[in-house]
């Protein structure tokens, strides 16, 4: 009796370990076994159940409301169907006006339109179609045309050309002003633009596409911007500097006469804030900031609705803070402070005079949400800990909602009330938890996941680098595991965060077979100031695989890991990455997967390269000295490089180029393309995304696999007919 009771206790933890069930790729990409529940926060009132009771029909068959815009009265909403993407932001549908006090349903066009808006008192819609801007009249059912000179490849009115849609993140090129008098709007003209074409593949002789896309050093479109009077049909144009510049916002300020135009050399290290008449388009300098690297674009930029004055956010300190300064330009207030980063404004609440910010803290890997009065001068913090809290706060700013998840814990959203008690203090009071994602805790516990840590790596250039590790489940310290890199590694980006999902269901499904994951955010990454983000400045790649470097060199030397089976796999600027990693890291990195790589930033737009690269007759050294293409002799390892033919953002020529390099230098390597798919290559209907996973999987299995790892699964073999 008693031997059979200690067999049970030493087989009952063998028994639950045996009963946990491992991640399978069905898992991940076909079954969505892992999915979160959404909590979603003060949206206000939606239209949702009320659309979908009207039963809004057309031609008496009903309408898929697949997404809609309500008029700020409510009375009227904007109904999109058959919504078709065009590029990463921008795309079209069909579009109606439907009354919901009436009923009454209205096509304002035959066609499928971008960026349809209601005016501020909702009489009015603003369109772009085939690049030119309509003012339909919802009253009348009537369309005028505010341009006619939009033509394919050459002018663009209200809508973005290609490289300030991917760069400076916008595609609704035209705003109402606050009254709704006057619409401010973008002319593009991309006539001497380069075309780039991709062929499309289908089953008869393909499709040539061409669009406009400036490479690096290349010419850009002359953009002008116009206010049109909505009253008189009038138009003037915006006075500024023009040339080789950029306008990479425009925003009305609450007077109805004046539009704040953000103007930028190409270098992108001078920003200019241009208070514009809408009457004359004539324009005085309201803010000018000059960088000796480099400036980035944000929408922080806010003016306040007493008229008087503006907030926005600046590196001038060295690190991302909020600045208030007054139109007259008398007043300059410093609002958040330290050695922190600022990551977003979520709330101006003027009648209290105090703004609610997200930082970067108490480590770049946290978030935390934190309350300031406008004078800069009583700050509180109002989510506390290590962890990742992603806050909403109601219009009113008495209640926010805590979306709070960190590295290995699934999301917790809670109400919280905001008090502010006699002497001005503010303090947090939980209300109730709206979520604690059940269904997936419950979920994930079937399955043998482990934990990962965060690591501290330092390199050889004096800087401790963040990271984090996630070690093969049921490890043992006395074996010895390969090493699989995450890496992105780009400007400013940052992929060693402490919330969930930052390590992943494939990363854990890695380490189910026996792999150690390792991801290192290597200098140039953001929310550690700004000299380390922009080190890298003039020469991308070359800091960052020199961290890369250093990491696998100092994690190579710990022991439980097979130095001899260290790989790196890395997306887009990840991809570029790994490219670097088994070239000119070959001592250490012995298998790589580059994913849409860039492979010579000559070959990518002009916005993101030149912000950080200037241009290659500039700066001739910079683009070619880390360049993976040009040292394709140094690969000792294997290599896996992978992209989607149709890929408008990093071209597929990055990829035949480097591939062109590799059989010149006679070198070994495995590639996989998909047809017509584009930077994200994926599909779900047509098993692209699982294809391409499975593929990855199995050979990182393969290739990086040792003894103490599972091995590939083996293709299931098509039997001959009759059989």
């Amino acid at each position: 009796m008693r031997k059979i009771f200690f067999l049970i206790i030493i087989l009952v933890p063998l028994l639950s370990i045996a009963q946990k069930k491992q991640i399978t790729l069905d898992d991940l990409y076909r079954k969505g076994t892992f999915r979160g529940e959404i909590i979603p926060g003060f949206a206000g009132e939606t239209l949702d159940s009320v659309l979908q009771a009207a039963n809004i029909k057309e031609n008496n068959t009903k309408l898929p409301v697949e997404d809609y815009i309500a008029s700020n009265d409510k009375k009227k909403v904007l109904i999109f169907t058959k919504r078709e993407s065009i590029y990463r932001h921008s795309s079209k549908a069909y579009s109606y006006v439907y009354d919901l006090s009436t009923g009454k349903l209205q096509k304002i066009d035959t066609a499928k339109l971008l960026h349809p808006t209601f005016s501020p008192d909702g009489s009015k819609v603003v369109y772009v179609k085939d690049n030119n801007i309509y003012l339909y009249d919802v009253a009348a059912n009537s369309i005028k045309a505010i341009t006619t000179d939009g033509k394919w490849n050459y002018i663009i009115n209200g809508n973005c050309d290609w490289v300030y849609e991917e760069e400076f993140s916008f595609t609704q090129a035209y705003q109402w002003s606050p009254k709704g008098n006057y619409i401010a709007y973008y002319r593009f003209d991309e006539t001497n633009v380069k075309e780039y074409n991709m062929t499309m593949y289908d089953n008869a002789y393909n499709k040539d596409y061409r669009y406009k896309y400036p490479k690096a050093g290349e010419e850009n479109s002359k953009v002008d911007i116009y206010i049109y009077d909505v009253n008189t049909g009038n138009k003037v144009k915006a006075d500024y500097e023009q040339g080789d510049i950029y306008i990479p916002r425009i925003k009305w300020t609450t007077d109805d006469n004046s539009l704040v135009v953000f103007w930028m050399n190409r270098h992108q290290d001078e920003l200019k804030l241009l208070l514009t008449n809408a009457q004359t388009g004539n324009s005085n300098t309201l803010y000018q900031e000059k960088n000796k690297y480099y400036i980035e674009i944000t929408d922080d930029f806010q003016l306040l609705k007493d008229g008087k004055n503006y907030l926005f956010t600046s590196e001038m300190s060295g690190y991302n803070h909020i600045y208030l300064y007054s139109l007259d330009g008398k007043t300059k207030t410093q609002i958040s402070k330290g050695n922190y980063e600022v990551t977003s404004i979520n709330g101006v609440d003027e009648t209290n005079k105090r703004v609610f910010y997200t930082m970067a803290y108490p480590r770049p890997m946290d978030r935390n949400l934190f309350v300031t009065d406008l004078a800069g001068k009583k700050t509180t913090q109002l989510t506390q800990g290590e962890a990742w809290h992603r806050v909403e706060l109601n219009d009113r700013f008495t209640q926010f909602m805590d979306y709070r998840s960190d590295l290995n814990t699934p999301q917790t959203v809670t109400l919280n009330d905001i008090i502010t008690d006699k002497k001005k203090t503010i303090s947090i009071k939980p209300v109730k938890t709206l979520g604690e994602n059940s269904k997936l805790k419950t979920k994930m516990n079937e399955y043998e996941l482990g934990k990962a840590e965060f690591i501290r790596i330092p390199n050889s250039k004096g800087d401790t680098l963040n990271g984090w590790m996630l070690k093969p489940i049921q490890f043992d310290p006395s074996k010895k595991y390969p090493v699989l890199f995450c890496n992105y590694g780009g400007p400013g980006s940052q992929q060693v965060s402490n919330r969930f999902g930052a390590v992943s269901f494939w990363h854990q499904m890695l380490a189910e077979k026996g792999f150690i994951l390792v991801s290192v955010d290597n200098t140039g990454t953001g929310y550690r100031g700004e000299e380390f983000k922009k080190k890298t400045y003039l020469q991308l790649g070359k800091y960052e695989i020199e961290d890369q470097i250093d990491a696998a060199k100092y994690i190579g030397n710990m022991p439980f890991v097979d130095k001899n089976n260290i790989g790196h796999w890395g997306w887009s600027y990840g991809g570029f990455m790994s490219s670097l990693a088994i070239t000119k890291g070959n001592e250490v990195f012995t298998a790589a997967v580059a994913v849409a790589p860039v492979t010579n930033w000559r070959y990518y737009d002009n916005i993101y390269t030149e912000r950080y690269m200037r241009t290659p007759r500039e700066n001739p050294k910079g683009y070619d000295d880390n360049s993976p293409i040009n040292f394709t002799d140094m690969i000792k390892g294997k290599y896996l490089i992978i992209h989607g033919t149709g890929d408008d953002n990093v071209h597929f020529q990055n990829s035949t180029q480097m591939i062109t390099a590799l059989v010149k230098s006679n070198i070994d390597f495995e590639s996989g393309y998909y047809p017509n798919k584009n930077h994200g290559i994926s599909g779900n209907s047509d098993n692209t995304t699982y294809h391409l996973w499975n593929k990855m999987t199995n050979w990182i299995l393969e290739n990086l696999g040792n003894d103490n790892t599972q091995k590939p699964a083996k293709p299931i073999k098509q039997q001959p007919k009759g059989f």
